[in-house]
This record gives structure tokens, sequence and C-alpha cells, in this order.
């Protein structure tokens, strides 16, 4: 597999966001082991794979929200070690799966924690101008996430990890957060990299994948490949990992 992805990328700039053989875990147990991949300015890549497969664990080692064990990212062109909130400060954005408001504030309160993020997210959703005044809290799944991703978007971020997006939410909505995620990518050349399970609706959008099994990589292609090759990768990937769990219980 090439380290740095194929694709849409090789005709792209050079990738705002690079991880070269990150190892990552939890105390001394590696939740991930050797994964490498990449994202350029404009490039939506999704990643999928089971639960329990590693991807949270990638996109928080990446953004440093949890220690690396070993590997590299290189972020802007350099390496960095630096933790989420300098990544932050440098145009990285981290949209985590757990919802990331303010519940006792309005959801005018919680987008101006953010600069022109009141302006920035109706640009965006224009939908939320109606609830601006709602404690954020009593809003609907779907809003809190329209929220959310107006707020980040309204950063004009440089690269943005997004975790799980349409977890528990409608199709309709799943579509619009997607569709606003792709917007951003064509408009401002963001870098963006999306956890995604619904892969028929994140391929929609998406210019290349990778699949996790087992805390690895096991696949790539582009969104020209197709559902089908995606899901000949995942059952490979499946098989792989069967096979090496049997002869890791014969030791």
């Amino acid at each position: 597999m090439n380290s740095e992805g194929t694709g849409a990328s090789d005709a792209l700039a050079e990738p705002t966001l690079v991880v070269r053989g990150l190892t990552a875990g939890y105390g001394d147990l590696a939740a991930v082991r050797g994964v490498s991949f990449c994202v350029a300015p404009g490039e939506v890549v999704a990643l999928f794979g089971a639960n329990g497969a590693g991807k949270s664990t990638t996109l928080k080692a990446t953004v440093g929200a949890l220690p690396r064990m070993a590997g590299e990212v290189r972020w802007l062109g350099r390496p960095t070690s630096a933790p989420l909130h300098r990544m932050v400060r440098e145009g990285l954005d981290f949209v985590p799966e757990e919802r990331t408001i303010v519940p006792g504030l309005t959801a005018r309160d919680n987008l101006r924690l953010t600069r022109n993020g009141v302006a920035g997210a109706l640009s965006q959703f224009p939908e939320l101008e109606k609830i601006l005044d709602r404690k954020a809290g009593l809003l609907s799944g779907g809003e809190q996430q329209m929220l959310i991703l107006g707020r980040a978007l309204s950063r004009r971020p440089k690269a943005l990890l997004v975790d799980e997006l349409s977890l528990g939410l409608a199709p309709l909505v799943v579509s619009r957060l997607l569709a606003a995620i792709r917007h951003a990518a064509d408009a401002d050349g963001v870098a963006v990299l999306l956890v995604e399970q619904q892969a028929r609706r994140a391929l929609s959008v998406a210019d290349r994948w990778y699949l996790m099994s087992n805390g690895a990589l096991t696949g790539e292609g582009t969104s020209a490949d197709g559902v089908g090759t995606l899901e000949a990768a995942y059952l490979a990937g499946a098989v792989s990992g069967n096979a090496h769990r049997n002869e890791a219980g014969k030791g």
C-alpha cells in the first residue's frame, strides 16, 4: 500500500496533513499500529471500518488529543508534535464523536465562542437562524450537529477532521451535513478527513477512502471505484483479521 495514498491527491497540491507509521493507544496498549495516510487541500478523504477498528484513536492521535507511541505527523509541510489546542490555532479543526456544545447556552452564544461564529455558521446553515435563541441542549441531534459543524467551518480551517458525523441522525440531515463538508473542500480548499459508518453517503462526497481493521489500514481506493471495491476490501480485511486472531489464540 502506498503510505501517502493514491488517486485524487496525486493531482493536488502538497498534502495539508500527512501521517506516517502512526502507532497509538491507551496506556501500554497500542490500539492502532503503523497507520499512514494523507489529505490534500480541497480533498475529502473517508476513513471506514467496523466499530473498534481504531478510527477514533487514529483521529485523536493525529490531532494531538492522544499521545503517539511512534510515527510522524506532518502538518502544513512540517513535522509536528503539537497538542490539539496549538494545531487549532494553526488552522486545524476537530469535530469529535461527542457533541461539543455547551447545553446551557443558546445556540447563538455557542457560536459566539468562535470569532465570526454566528455569521460564518449561518452562511453554511441558514436554517440555524430560527433557533439561535434556543438553549443548545434542547435542540434536536441534527440541529446540534449543524451548530457544531457550522461553528467549525466558520473558522475557515485549513483541515477538518470529523468523527462519526451521522451517528443517530436522519438521512436528510446527514446529506445536508455532508454537502456542507464537500462545499467547504471545493470552495475554501479545506482538507477533510471524515470517519463515517454510512459508506454510500460518504462515498458520494469523498474523493478517496481508507479502510481500517484491527488497528491497521487494510485497503484504500477512490470514490470512482464504487462501493463494491470497498465491500471487497472490507471482507478481505475481516478474513485477515480473523486469521490473525486464530493464530494468536494458538500461541
